[in-house]
């Protein structure tokens, strides 16, 4: 395959982040009881997400989630498999390494997808991708790769952070998509190969603190696939990724 690849020590330099994140039901009193723990607000804003697979689901069924977020594109990976205490502890939280350059994205979209066309060679040739705008280039190896939108929506998000001591900062999000499903995110950014069980009793005590049910809560993809694309959340459901 006509990829870009990585060397051994190259890519073990590149420890991509580990997110680790809890979510909750947003109730009336939400951002009350986030002050009252000491979380600050850091800031309102709004998005647009994307996301892309191929049309026999290729990527979703394998738990890799190819996301474009105003401009800027990411892939969330199933992280390193995890230990028997931090298996328990998962029952709460989802946890993915987050591929965010693009060249990286692409190497490992292809280390994904079985006989890529030829074609792909050309996406990946820096001279000919230099001669192209920005648009084209990603017009390009979207359409090479069959890549097509299968989710579209819009967020509004509060964000909130708390200084939970000498590990650092737990950061809450309060989302309202523009499908109307609202969602909390309680998260902890984590190095690939760190500490998930320490990031997982953050993200619980967090709870605690917040007074929320001990019970795992759908969020925004999940409730989308659901209402609107009832097959691909079939077989999402049948691989054991939702």
């Amino acid at each position: 395959l006509g990829v870009i690849t990585l060397s051994l020590s190259e890519q073990a330099s590149c420890k991509m982040p580990v997110e680790v994140e809890r979510k909750f039901v947003c109730d009336s009193d939400i951002q009350g009881k986030l002050k009252k723990i000491g979380a600050v607000c850091i800031g309102q804003c709004q998005f647009k997400d994307q996301y892309f697979d191929l049309e026999d689901f290729t990527l979703t069924l394998r738990d890799f989630w190819l996301r474009k977020r105003e401009g800027h594109w990411e892939l969330k990976c199933p992280a390193s498999s995890l230990t028997e205490p931090e298996q328990r502890a998962e029952a709460m939280c989802t946890n993915y390494r987050e591929v965010m350059d693009l060249a990286h994205i692409k190497a490992e979209i292809m280390g994904i997808i079985e006989n890529c066309p030829g074609a792909v060679e050309d996406i990946l040739d820096s001279s000919q991708m230099n001669q192209l705008n920005s648009d084209s280039k990603e017009e390009m190896w979207l359409k090479e790769l069959k890549l097509q939108c299968f989710a579209e929506y819009t967020t509004t998000r509060c964000s909130y952070v708390l200084d939970d001591g000498e590990e650092g900062r737990v950061r809450v999000d309060l989302d309202q998509a523009d499908f109307g499903y609202c969602v909390g995110e309680i998260e902890v950014l984590v190095s690939e190969g760190g500490n998930m069980q320490s990031a997982m009793q953050r993200i619980e005590m967090t709870a605690e603190k917040l007074g929320l049910a001990g019970e795992k809560i759908q969020g925004k993809m999940h409730v989308f696939l659901q209402r609107y694309r009832p097959d691909h959340y079939a077989q999402l459901v049948c691989a054991h990724v939702l």
